[in-house]
């Protein structure tokens, strides 16, 4: 059982940036990390994900160019840093860890655990 928890979210400003980070229970290395989002109204969505050793990554079309996944094994952490934030970035952002890491995992049901969320917004 791993316990995911997000931090770093808050109300910005298109243009500015944020870095969330999302802090294991306990060890995380041996799981893919991936971050979704869920906008008002909407389902949610991938956002990114990195593999166990970092080695894989892969970004959402939409953020590509934006945002970057990374991850710190020694202390359990994936972080997403997210620049140049638009108004349709607005979301809670959701930390999630998946036991599948021999290929891409992009899927909502690929992954075993989510963290509570973090709300981003972004005014224009």
């Amino acid at each position: 059982q791993v316990k995911l928890v997000e931090s770093g979210g808050g109300l910005v400003q298109a243009g500015d940036s944020l870095r969330l980070s999302c802090v294991g229970s306990g060890r995380t290395d041996d799981y893919t990390m991936g971050w979704f989002r869920q906008a008002p109204g909407k389902g949610r969505e991938f956002v990114a994900t990195i593999g166990p050793s970092a080695g894989s990554t892969k970004l959402a079309v939409s953020v590509k160019g934006r945002f970057t996944i990374s991850r710190d094994n020694a202390i359990n952490t994936a972080y997403l840093q997210m620049n140049s934030l638009e108004p349709e970035d607005t979301a809670v952002y959701y930390c999630a860890a998946s036991t599948i890491v021999v290929q891409t995992v992009d899927e909502e049901w690929q992954y075993d655990y989510w963290g509570q969320g973090s709300q981003v917004t972004v005014s224009s």
